[in-house]
């Protein structure tokens, strides 16, 4: 019974949002995840799919703020609500706070008649009067006051947990930490990978100029580009054919450090989903061997069927813990560590609430492992790449300089000779920032095995 009364339970974007929503709350779940799998579902129409993918995202990259301002309009009994009311009210006040686009009358009369179906009148009512209050005061909304607690002030107004404010308060000097936290509000554009082994890049950029798609060149690798959006993305031709990968350019940093060659064998220790896995195949022209190792082979699938797209076809892959793998040695290897993920929060905004400070030294433990793996699989002379995608040193450099310390055999090799200065620290790493380099936040190094 329950089953079939969902579908009319949570009916439309609106809906279907707070559906999201409470399962990114109650569970493990990925944000990103959730909505492909809804996306994917022949009930959401075309026209709403948008407005669901903004809705989710929205709310969830401005939840400590949409928070703060609904704690101040319940008498602070805002978190004691029960879930579907309290996340109906944010997708509500998120409406009315960042989308010029929706009429506040229909993001109320949305909230209420959902809350009603779930509900009930009684909290129906509740939430009526809150919206309402919130539109009428919408001009004289209170923050924290930043003069008094600036940890608070940044947290709420920046919407970002306070452990992460903190923590990069001791960092960063108040003017870059603002303009950190605010370009991880920002919505980022999506950046293509063309595939040079299915399309020059000038006849690329024509076919979009045809499909009249804007888009702009890239700051750091001339074969990538920047579109608003693409929506639609796996049903276009182009895409379908193998002419571009979805890649930002921090992602693919890491693999012009490696620098693979045709000829070569190469392995990816931690390959799932496949992005840097296809690259490595691009830039070996389909010449040598890539192994890619993940531990599910669902995940192996998926980068299968990206190399049939894009007309890969030097890759294996195997099912494998990588700390434990097992296999003949490499001229090259890349380690892309799992991380805390801080650095694409603008992309991924579930992460900054899912993650602890405690999270990064666990890691950290797992990413030296990982590299001691590498190290014993990699041929004397070869290049041992360690990236991540977070800004966090213990998971950055304080890794690689723990790797060496416990390796004399390795060195660093500076990154400059392979990818633009802009990018490299004075140690010679790449390091990056969304509000200085306008991609995700990343960190690489490249190491040499003498013996």
């Amino acid at each position: 019974m329950e089953t079939a009364e969902i579908p009319t339970l949570y009916s439309g974007p609106r809906g279907t949002a707070v559906k999201i929503l409470n399962r990114i709350e109650r569970t493990d779940s990925y944000l990103d995840k959730l909505l492909d799998a809804e996306l994917r579902l022949k009930e959401v129409a075309d026209i709403d799919k948008s407005l669901l993918a903004e809705l989710v995202h929205g709310v969830t990259r401005w939840q400590g703020r949409l928070d703060w301002v609904l704690n101040g309009f319940t008498h602070g009994n805002f978190p004691k609500s029960e879930i579907n009311v309290r996340n109906a009210l944010r997708v509500a006040v998120y409406q009315i706070l960042f989308l010029t686009h929706v009429p506040h009358y229909a993001a109320v009369n949305e909230a209420v008649e959902f809350v009603k179906r779930i509900r009930g009148e009684k909290a129906a009512n509740m939430v009526n009067a809150v919206l309402r209050n919130i539109i009428r005061s919408i001009e004289g909304i209170h923050y924290p006051k930043d003069n008094e607690d600036p940890l608070q002030f940044l947290s709420v107004y920046y919407s970002h947990p306070q452990w992460l404010v903190k923590r990069w308060m001791q960092r960063f000097d108040r003017e870059e930490l603002e303009k950190l936290l605010s370009a991880n509000n920002e919505v980022p554009w999506l950046t293509l990978r063309i595939n040079k082994l299915k399309i020059k890049p000038a006849e690329f950029l024509s076919l979009l100029d045809r499909q009249q798609i804007p888009y702009q060149g890239s700051s750091f690798i001339d074969y990538f580009i920047k579109v608003k959006s693409l929506s639609g993305i796996s049903h276009m031709n182009i895409f379908q054919n193998g002419y571009f990968s979805i890649q930002d350019e921090s992602a693919a940093l890491p693999i012009l450090l490696l620098d693979p060659r045709p000829g070569e064998r190469v392995i990816d220790m931690c390959a799932a989903p496949g992005g840097k896995t296809t690259f490595i195949g691009e830039l070996m022209q389909n010449q040598g061997e890539i192994l890619a190792v993940d531990k599910y082979e669902s995940k192996l699938n998926l980068i299968k069927s990206s190399c049939a797209r894009l007309g890969i076809n030097n890759v294996c892959v195997t099912v494998a813990d990588a700390l434990g793998l097992e296999t003949t040695p490499a001229d090259k290897i890349l380690v892309d560590a799992p991380c805390s993920g801080l650095g694409v929060i603008r992309k991924k905004p579930d992460i900054k609430w899912k993650r602890e400070a405690e999270d990064i030294l666990r890691l950290a433990k797992q990413q030296i492992n990982l590299l001691a793996n590498g190290a014993r699989l990699l041929k004397p002379g070869g290049v041992l790449v360690y990236s991540t995608c977070t800004t966090e040193p213990e998971e950055n450099s304080s890794v690689v300089r723990s790797f060496i310390e416990a390796h004399p055999e390795f060195r660093i090799d500076n990154a400059g000779s392979f990818v633009n200065k802009a990018v490299v620290t004075a140690e010679g790493f790449i390091e990056t920032f969304s509000h200085r380099h306008h991609i995700d936040g990343s960190f690489a190094a490249r190491l040499l095995k003498s013996y």
